[in-house]
């Protein structure tokens, strides 16, 4: 399916009162699921609370780093952009996009991660030498997750 009909078809639901919608075409099949919104509750404040918040803070420290707590390599790092399965390589026996040591343009595809059965190809933001790998073929990534390091 054509790209501009999925993000029709996703601004159509984000607009509409459904909360899903299915559509196939030829053998194509896809599947858009609107979330229920989040309901946040902001905390009510106490008096005595006012008090205290409203009194003059002492300078922040920096918070000790924990010995468990990963360490990133300095330099710049590509993070992922969605939720999904990130993927090294084009297709299973294929070689990989990139390896460690290896000279990146700015636009050059890095890695795939699959979401909702589609392949996003992620492209580097920074032209450079990846100085490490952070996840591993076939990971579970997130929003945010750091992936590669540029140096």
């Amino acid at each position: 399916m054509d790209l501009r009909k999925l993000k029709t078809l996703i601004d159509l639901v984000a607009e509409s009162g459904i909360s899903e919608l299915e559509v196939t075409e030829g053998e194509g099949k896809v599947r858009i699921v609107k979330a229920p919104p989040q309901i946040v509750a902001a905390p009510q404040i106490l008096p005595q609370m006012q008090a205290i918040a409203a009194a003059p803070v002492a300078p922040a420290v920096a918070a000790p780093v924990e010995p468990g707590a990963p360490q990133l390599p300095a330099g710049h790092i590509i993070t992922s952009p969605m939720v999904g399965t990130f993927y090294r390589a084009p297709s299973p026996g294929a070689a990989p996009f990139i390896n460690v040591g290896d000279t990146v343009k700015e636009g050059q595809t890095v890695c795939i991660i699959e979401a909702m059965k589609l392949l996003n190809e992620i492209e580097a933001d920074k032209a450079g030498v990846i100085k490490e790998v952070l996840v591993e073929n076939g990971q579970a990534v997130e929003y945010g997750q750091p992936l590669f390091v540029i140096g």
